[in-house]
Order: C-alpha cells, then structure tokens, then sequence
C-alpha cells in the first residue's frame, strides 16, 4: 500500500494478490490492499488456492477485478490480464449494459429445488439454461436465468457476471417494473444467455412476496422462450406461486439421508396446503453407476418409501465440475466431453423438441 503513494507506484497496471486458506486471517487487510489499488485506477487479480467461497466472495465484492484459481490452468491468468486491459466500453458490452427485449417469448418456465444444500441444483440450473440457449446451431431459443436464491444466491459466480446494483432497485419497487427497468437488471453471458443474479447485497427473504414473484415470472415469459429459476433451498412465502406457474418443476436430490428427509418433509407441508407435490420431477445427482447394484438397490428403496419417481439419474461430474464452477463457466463451454454435461444437454434437447412441438401443434 506504500508503493501505490511512490512515484513508481503511479505506472502500476494492476497487481495480483495471490492467496491461500492461511490468509483468510488478514482478509480485512486485503480488502484495504484493494480498495487503495480501485481509488488509483489500479486493476486487481486474485490468485487463490483452497480459499473458502465466503473470503473470496468478499474480495470480489470489495472490487478485485479477475480471479484465478491455484494451480494456474494453462493460459488463464494471460487471458486474465487481456480482460483487464480491454476497453471499458468492451467490458460494459461483455457484461450487458442494458439488454433489448422483445415481446415474442413462449414463457417455459422451468424451477430447480435442491431437497438439500449441496446437493448441486444451481449447478444443474445453471447449465441447463446454458444447454437451452446453445441448443440448436440455426435459431437457438431465448432464455433467461433467474437466480432466486436472493440472499447466497451463486448463478452470477458460476457464469462469472457481475450483480447489478438495478436488481435490489427492481425487487424494491417491482409495481413500477416494466421493459425498461427489466432489461437494466439483466446481464448477458457470452451474447447467449440472459442472466437475472441475485442482489449485490444481502436483502430480507420477504423482500418480495408472491405478487411481486408472479409479476417477475410473467415478464420474465413475454420476453424469452424459456425461463429457468433457482429456487432458494428454503421455502418462502412465494414457494406456491413459482410451484404452480412453472410448466416443468425439477427437484434434485441424492442418494443420502438428507434428501430423503427433506423430500419426505416437503411432501408433507405441500400435500397438507393441497398444493401439487406430484408436479414435482426428481433429479438425482451423483446417481449409482451402472454396475453398482448396491446404489441402484438404495434408490429403489428409497422411491418406495417415500412414493416418489426418480425420473432423472445425472452422473458424478467429478472435480471438472467445481473447476468450471471456479472458471465462471458452464461445463458446456469448459468441458463439453463430461459425462454430467451430455445428460444435462439431453434433457435440454428434450425439452427444446417438446416446447417446439407445443408450439407448431398451437
């Protein structure tokens, strides 16, 4: 911090702060490293290895500009620093200044539920919208992400987009939404796929209630073909309306006791409130391979108990998939070979045949 008041320390490009899980004692004394490079224009990049999610979040949140995780995938940090140089108006262009909407959208709209934390239901919804808006190589459809996991929400960390201070703005005075203020709180991921993050800040989960949520969907589905949502693992006030406006209601579970817990909970407070628990399609994540007989056994049982069908079985991604999650990119686009990957575009392949059909039968 004394070098950026030198002489020398005016030519300063940008600095890179290369961080373990050893730092996270000083992370205050990082931040202030970065807040006096951003008050001298002086671009940051962060190094990390095995930093937990919550440090590295707040160095972001303070201003770092890149981050790259430890050991260095070949070629990364280069193409860090060429961010870094681009143009303003480059990076406002990558991020989505504010998006043009049209009012030609079929409105699919498709919610995830993860049944237990961890058990990787963004990372499902957030390559899944990624698979819908590649889908097709001619017209691909219009999608949008809507990330309502409002308080640790992490779809803009997956995709590597910025949280736009106009998404708080929205949530607090949606009776005064329209196109306008709508398309300022989107980002753009790779000109492809629109993006609704969570809040920058940490809002009260009854920010919004179920008629602020309703208006949200049906804007949301006059702009774009389909609509995914991250639902947040908790049930809130606004949990029915996303349960009875979405077409396709994905819940993800794995094969341990938390889950079936939880999904036998959920069944009970729907099936009391009549609410359609049967809408509900299960996914399981990190399913038995196919020559484990003692998993597949488990899964059987544990549809018979709790009366459910498992109607999709995702593979076990591996760590390719948290290094895609590091890098801010779909798996589609950092390891389109993955197991996790093909069953994820399948079932978007699937669903894009399906809406079409829908669409010419209409």
């Amino acid at each position: 911090m004394h070098f950026f008041t030198q002489v020398e320390g005016a030519n300063l490009e940008f600095v890179a702060l290369a961080i373990d899980e050893d730092d996270e004692a000083n992370v205050e004394h990082l931040s202030a490293i970065i807040a006096a490079a951003k008050a001298r224009n002086i671009k940051v990049v962060l190094i990390a290895h095995d930093v937990t999610p919550s440090a590295l979040h707040h160095l972001l949140r303070q201003g770092a500009d890149e981050f790259v995780p430890y050991p260095l995938p070949e070629g990364e940090l280069e193409a860090a620093i060429g961010r870094m140089r681009a143009p303003d108006s480059a990076a406002s262009s990558r991020n989505g200044s504010k998006v043009k909407l049209s009012h030609d959208g079929d409105g699919v709209i498709i919610a995830v539920q993860g049944m237990a934390g961890g058990c990787g239901a963004s990372t499902f919804a957030t390559n899944l919208a990624w698979e819908l808006a590649t889908v097709s190589k001619t017209k691909s459809p219009k999608v949008c992400i809507i990330d309502l996991g409002l308080q640790f929400g992490s779809v803009s960390t997956y995709l590597d987009v910025q949280r736009r201070e106009a998404v708080l703005e929205l949530l607090s005075d949606i009776d005064s939404m329209d196109e306008d203020s709508f398309g300022q709180a989107l980002v753009t991921f790779e000109d492809k796929l629109h993006v609704f993050t969570s809040p920058a800040d940490l809002p009260p989960l009854d920010i919004i209630g179920q008629t602020e949520v309703q208006a949200l969907l049906d804007t949301a589905a006059r702009h774009f073909d389909f609509v995914v949502i991250d639902m947040p693992p908790s049930l809130v006030q606004w949990s029915e309306t996303v349960l009875c406006a979405a077409q396709v209601y994905f819940g993800v579970i794995e094969l341990d006791m938390r889950s079936a817990q939880n999904t036998y909970r959920l069944k009970r407070a729907l099936q009391a409130e009549d609410l359609p628990f049967d809408k509900i399609r299960f996914v399981l994540n990190r399913g038995p391979k196919f020559t484990d007989l003692q998993g597949k056994s488990r899964l059987k049982r544990m549809q018979e108990s709790l009366e459910i069908s498992v109607d999709l079985h995702l593979p076990d991604g591996g760590r390719a998939v948290s290094e895609a999650g590091d890098h801010g990119q779909p798996l589609g686009l950092q390891q389109p070979k993955n197991a996790l990957r093909k069953e994820i575009a399948k079932l978007a392949q699937s669903l894009y045949e399906v809406g079409r059909s829908d669409a010419e039968a209409a």
